[in-house]
């Protein structure tokens, strides 16, 4: 058996419907339109029903090739089941519904699926879907102007799972923070940054129109004071504003790491603008789009012909007075995304820069980039909600909530996991008085119980008994159906990291890791694992620990943890 058992299922499923339909047109009761390597075949599929009283897996073949053998589908279905081979593999299939197939695999196949679990140990769950294809995910990137709020904690969530889990199904993922340390916005912190050096002097100053009124830059302010003195003021204006950019920069950004840090989160390469400017990027970028005869001059400034590839209008690239758009330097920094050898990019934004979407795909589609190597994930707004009312819980004059201020107030696994339990493209009231509560009702605790309660029965168990599992023991014993629902769950793992990987969707797993401890409880409830005679204790720690194993593994994808103890 494979490492993953229900694909391995699945193939050997699909493989008897084909020698079934050859059967069967050898014999005459199926025309030749309808053997296997046909076009009739390519729309046939072996499915998991999402109802397990349709069996382990059910096919549309009957369905599909009912045209071509110009019968009704039952018909072609009692054909097809008529000719199956037979083994010790199927226990039983039945024609269902309008000519559904639905096989119901022995009991053995989902017993030696556990004992594939216990083999594979923290391995299990892992595929080679990417091919080890070379994949950049870049997220959170925001303006190094001020600390991260609960936006940019929900986008680090979701960024650093997604790695993990494109990881998981064999990618190679190297995780990206840009950094926007260059243009306008810069020099406004510079000069918000000098207003409040001078207020600490007593000297009159106001932050300027669009600068940054955050308190955070007083205790910068008075950092730069403390290392420079008050002679820095004196400098010239150019001389000055570069030093005061360069260490509130530098101050903001020890901050975003040190949160980040905290979340679980680290990145490969904090990749700042300044780089692909100094490195004449923005330069290649424009020859580049000349050589394609993708710009023009029009009104003193240069602009890209977005319109013919996409974009509903065409954007400016230079302005007028020489200045580079943000648009330019935007594409120019996914061009060293294409020129570090990434097969794949793909950018976590805010909702906000939803607008910049087409026009980026637009401009690299005129670079001559594939489409499809470039994607982007949105991430809307968090509310916070603590007694059914929104909260704020910020002192900064009503700016939004600090991350550092939400990981004061909430566990770290808790943020985590609320926020992949949505699509990010959703708005998510987070719940205060849910993320704390320490109990079932809390979707991580209830999951996290589920792993300390299988710690807890493994310890148990060794300490009275001196039983441990083993991936020898004797499963025969199993075959309650709580225990096959358990274990017929678990062996789904693969399928469900991959299917999460495939379509940017790791909040997938936190269904499935509720699936996988409602299940879980259940067996606990039903079937008792200590004080029953050693071959069935034997087997159900070999289920317990299957379980511990695939919550772990699950959990640890999300970034979050898997105690023993609660």
């Amino acid at each position: 058996m494979g490492m993953d058992p229900v694909a391995a299922a699945r193939q050997q499923v699909r493989q008897a419907l084909e020698s079934a339909a050859a059967a069967a047109v050898a014999a005459g009761e199926l025309p030749g339109e309808a053997a296997p390597g046909t076009d009739a075949w390519r729309g046939v599929q072996v499915e998991v029903p999402r109802d397990p009283r349709h069996g382990d897996f059910a096919s549309n073949a009957a369905l599909v090739l009912a045209g071509r053998a110009r019968r009704a589908p039952r018909e072609v279905a009692a054909v097809l089941e008529r000719h199956l081979p037979g083994g010790a593999w199927l226990r039983k299939v039945e024609a269902a519904g309008p000519g559904f197939l639905n096989f119901h695999l022995a009991d053995d196949w989902w017993r030696e699926g556990v004992r594939a679990i216990l083999r594979a140990g923290g391995a299990f769950g892992r595929t080679d879907r990417g091919g080890g294809q070379r994949v950049q995910v870049e997220f959170v990137s925001a303006n190094p102007t001020g600390p991260l709020g609960v936006v940019n904690a929900r986008a680090a969530a979701l960024g650093d799972a997604l790695a993990r889990v494109l990881q998981a199904a064999g990618y190679r993922v190297e995780k990206e923070f840009y950094l926007n340390d260059a243009g306008n916005q810069i020099r406004k912190l510079a000069l918000s940054l000098e207003a409040r050096m001078r207020q600490e002097l007593g000297q009159p100053a106001e932050i300027p129109e669009g600068g940054y009124p955050g308190e955070y830059l007083i205790d910068i302010a008075r950092d730069l004071l403390a290392a420079e003195g008050p002679a820095l003021l004196d400098r010239p204006e150019e001389e000055r504003w570069e030093r005061m950019a360069r260490f509130a920069v530098e101050a903001i950004v020890a901050q975003m790491r040190t949160q980040l840090a905290r979340f679980g989160v680290e990145f490969d390469e904090w990749y700042p603008e300044t780089r692909v400017r100094e490195a004449g990027y923005p330069e290649r970028v424009l020859e580049r789009l000349r050589q394609r005869g993708m710009v023009y001059e029009q009104d003193g400034a240069l602009w890209l012909r977005s319109s013919a590839v996409g974009d509903d209008k065409d954007r400016v690239l230079v302005r007028r007075d020489g200045e580079y758009t943000y648009t330019l330097v935007d594409i120019a920094y996914h061009l060293t995304k294409w020129e570090r050898g990434f097969q794949r990019a793909i950018d976590i934004w805010g909702q906000d820069h939803h607008g910049h979407v087409v026009p980026m795909q637009a401009a690299l589609r005129a670079l001559g980039l594939p489409d499809g190597w470039f994607e982007v994930l949105l991430t809307q707004m968090v509310h916070l909600v603590r007694g059914g009312q929104a909260v704020r819980m910020s002192k900064r004059r009503g700016e939004l909530v600090t991350m550092a201020e939400f990981l004061d107030e909430v566990d770290v696994d808790a943020a985590r996991y609320f926020f992949l339990m949505r699509s990010p493209d959703t708005h998510l009231d987070f719940d205060l008085d849910l993320a704390n509560l320490r109990s079932s009702e809390n979707p991580v605790y209830y999951v996290q119980y589920a792993h300390a309660r299988a710690c807890g029965i493994l310890r148990q168990a060794e300490a009275e008994a001196g039983l441990r599992p083993d991936e020898s023991v004797d499963l025969g014993p199993l075959g309650d159906p709580a225990e096959r629902d358990l274990a017929r769950r678990l062996l789904d793992l693969p399928g469900e990291v991959a299917a999460a990987a495939e379509a940017r969707e790791p909040h997938r797993l936190t269904y499935y890791l509720k699936d996988v401890a409602t299940l879980f409880h259940q067996f606990y409830t039903r079937c008792r694992v200590l004080g029953e005679e050693d071959p069935v204790a034997q087997a159900r720690l070999a289920l317990v620990d299957a379980t511990r194993q695939v919550l772990a593994t699950a959990l640890g994808l999300l970034g979050v943890t898997a105690p023993e103890r609660m």
